[in-house]
């Protein structure tokens, strides 16, 4: 053991993380970045990564760094099934490009997906739904679909990742954000909203029936931490459309979830200003990426004084800050802004992820700040009344 009891290295951060969503954590915080892009990025492109880390795994660089993981993976604990009358296909067009097909007895619909040599990910040449007789075709699919848990997954993505966090999972996309990111593209959805609103509205209907579906199962399950991984975003989600179709849904699954005491936040990224004001009428427990200045467009004092007293805030530095084009006193300077302005009710990470550009060595700095923090929070705490992350 080195340092401090204290410190990240030698706690469970599992029971960390618990402790600061319960606010049973005597003031302390958890620095929790994503850096799965930084290393996707550079395997992608055949780039050595700098020592000590080449030739580790996600999981041995985060052991490394001494930081806990944001584990999304347990997300596939929940299964989505169709209904059997639905059949899924795909076929080459060319080397780059591949239909991905459904066929339902209520018609097909397809997505053509284009690779491209800068991301191991296809972008949609193609989206799936493109018209309003696509748009039934989901409809039928959505209302007929079932929701399950996988015990084993579960119990798989636990004994890889054991205590560097606790188990969390991502929801499917609420109602318009579902559109712009999924299926549909945003000028395809700006259009259907205009053209064929009726029918797109009873799509997201059906889409929060089928989410509460999953919820009954989230309920049911081991796994408390629950994200809406919407990615806001105020350039396509203006403060009308965020009010007439984000706030209702959002109040109603919030409602769904915290009768079973699950802790909810949502992914808003991106620019936020225009939206931030309605931040507590969304029943969340907290907002995950907030990207402040010199990135995003809000200060970590607005986001606060929008967030209130209540609200948890999930991350709060600029990744770009991580790079280093950028003096490491400016990520100081706004780690310590951040912590003194929503501690204890923080989970520390980057808004959104470290790039392919970031300094690795700039998560250790940060964890430095944090473990110092926890340390004094600790010290100032009499000893009976503290509780122990050592269990």
């Amino acid at each position: 053991m080195q340092g401090r009891k204290t410190d990240h290295r030698n706690i469970s951060l599992a029971k960390l993380h618990t402790d600061v969503i319960r606010g049973n954590s005597n003031g302390q915080i958890i620095w929790q970045p994503r850096i799965g892009c930084w290393l996707g990025d550079k395997i992608f492109a055949g780039i050595k990564l700098p020592e000590p880390f080449d030739g580790m795994s996600l999981l041995e660089i985060y052991q490394e760094l001494g930081c806990s993981a944001r584990l999304y993976e347990y997300s596939y604990s929940y299964k989505r099934t169709d209904d059997p009358r639905v059949t899924r296909y795909s076929s080459k067009i060319s080397e780059m490009e591949t239909e991905y097909v459904t066929e339902t007895p209520a018609g097909r619909i397809s997505q053509i997906g284009l690779k491209t040599p800068n991301s191991s990910r296809e972008i949609k040449k193609k989206w799936l739904i493109t018209s309003e007789e696509d748009i039934k075709v989901a409809i039928w699919m959505e209302e007929r679909c079932t929701w399950s848990f996988d015990e084993e997954v579960f119990q798989n993505v636990k004994e890889k990742w054991g205590d560097l966090g606790a188990p969390t999972m991502l929801m499917p996309r609420v109602n318009i954000q579902h559109l712009y990111i999924n299926v549909m593209g945003v000028e395809n959805t700006v259009y259907a909203l205009y053209d064929y609103p009726e029918t797109v509205e009873k799509y997201f209907r059906v889409l929060d029936e089928s989410h509460e579906r999953l919820i009954q199962v989230i309920n049911r399950s081991p796994i408390d931490i629950i994200n809406f991984g919407d990615n806001l975003h105020c350039g396509t989600l203006p403060p009308d459309l965020f009010k007439r179709y984000i706030i209702p849904t959002y109040q109603r699954r919030n409602e769904l979830l915290h009768a079973a005491g699950k802790f909810t936040n949502s992914h808003w990224d991106g620019d936020t200003r225009a939206i931030l004001p309605f931040a507590q009428e969304c029943g969340l427990d907290g907002i995950e990426a907030i990207t402040p200045k010199p990135q995003g467009d809000v200060t970590p004092e607005e986001a606060r004084e929008a967030m209130g007293d209540r609200m948890f805030l999930l991350d709060g530095l600029a990744a770009i800050l991580f790079d280093d084009m950028y003096p490491e006193e400016m990520l100081i300077e706004q780690t310590q802004k951040v912590i003194e302005l929503f501690a204890p009710r923080l989970i520390l990470g980057i808004s959104d992820e470290m790039s392919s550009t970031g300094n690795i060595e700039r998560i250790r700095l940060v964890g430095k700040i944090v473990d110092d923090y926890n340390a004094s929070v600790k010290s100032a705490i009499p000893e009976h009344n503290s509780s122990s992350y050592c269990d």
